[in-house]
């Protein structure tokens, strides 16, 4: 009798349930996901830093045009020139620019040179001012 209960038993088994595992697309998803997340992260933490760069190199340029001793007139007129033109990216300083390099152009190629007249003084320390406002 315990066999016929036990087959009796035994007959109310039902086969194994096939469980759908979707743990593969899971798995691949989250790191997915997450990769994407961290390279935008890092994206915009670069683009921060490249900025703010940029924005020491111009205090760094503006700062060496102030520091411009015009006793050696040739040298001051040529480092003028130079670091003014790097800091001539908006409308305002690619205009002035414009109107000081001419000024300096007369100091630059002669052997020898005067001293600083009052206008291209006058005119350096307006582009100087206006670059340190928009810094």
């Amino acid at each position: 009798m315990n066999e016929q209960n036990l087959t009796a038993q035994l007959k109310d088994i039902k086969p194994l349930l096939e469980i759908p595992d979707n743990t593969f697309y899971i798995y691949w998803g989250l790191i997915i996901v997450g990769s994407v997340l961290l390279l935008g992260i890092l994206f915009f933490t670069l683009k921060r830093l490249w900025e703010n760069r940029k924005i020491n190199l111009a205090k760094g340029y503006l700062e060496k045009l102030k520091a411009i001793d015009w006793k050696n007139t040739k040298q001051s007129a040529y480092e003028a020139t130079h670091y003014a033109r790097l800091l001539a990216t908006d409308e305002r300083r690619k205009e002035l620019f414009s109107q000081l390099e001419p000024m300096l152009e007369k100091y630059k190629y002669k052997k020898e040179v005067d001293t600083v007249d009052d206008d291209t003084r006058n005119a350096f320390n307006l582009y100087v001012q206006v670059a340190d406002e928009s810094i």
